[in-house]
């Protein structure tokens, strides 16, 4: 099933399928390694909800959950 990476609950894990963005964004997203294809483990939530914690290629990453919002997620089940 596929779903935006701002929907996952901690611990889910997923493969990038695409990312729904174009410009600035895009290349910020790609810059962090957020490219299709790679594994992304969401790790937990801030306690106000923002940022959210990935692992990802070996490393922590915090992004927002609007920046997550433009990554389309095949989730496990589907990987």
């Amino acid at each position: 099933m596929a779903k935006l990476l701002n929907q996952f609950k901690a611990g889910e894990r997923g493969t990038v399928e695409k990312l729904t963005v174009a410009g600035p964004l895009r290349r910020r997203l790609l810059d962090m390694g957020i490219t299709p294809g790679t594994e992304i483990t969401f790790k937990k939530v801030a306690p106000l909800g923002d940022p959210i914690e990935l692992m990802i290629r070996g490393y922590k990453l915090a992004i927002r959950r609007a920046e997550a919002e433009a990554v389309l997620m095949k989730t496990e089940g589907e990987v």
